[in-house]
């Protein structure tokens, strides 16, 4: 087998392209966190540090600038985009749990059960 027809099928299973989608979904989602990050939730805090820009903090030390503002805001990106995945997780594994919970029809009864409860039932009688 040729490794282009390797890849090929490869590349073609259902799971590579499903996790290739969530990728992509992924990083489009981490950009709207970003940017409700930087355009809505820092202002708000900024206005509540008495009108701070929360980008623009930072501390020069020699020649270096340590800028904790910046890494404020990637955390809370993070925090934000975890949390969301935790909900997703959660509602998926719970959706799991109830199909697995669910009970399963009882078997149908096999000839020899039949034949048996004709027989019990006419015992009965």
């Amino acid at each position: 087998m040729s490794i282009v027809k390797e890849f090929k099928e490869f590349a073609m299973k259902g799971n590579v392209m499903d996790l290739a989608i969530a990728v992509i979904i992924g990083a489009a989602f981490g950009k709207i966190v970003s940017a409700m990050v930087d355009n809505i939730l820092m202002p708000l805090i900024g206005i509540l540090m008495q009108g701070k820009n929360f980008s623009t903090l930072m501390v020069k030390i020699g020649d270096a600038e340590i800028k904790y503002g910046l890494f404020i805001q990637n955390v809370l990106d993070f925090v934000i985009v975890a949390f969301v995945l935790f909900l997703i997780v959660k509602g998926l594994n719970s959706t799991r749990k109830k199909e697995v919970a669910a009970p399963a029809a009882p078997p149908a009864p096999t000839t020899e059960q039949k034949l048996l409860m004709e027989i019990r039932d006419s015992l009965k009688k």
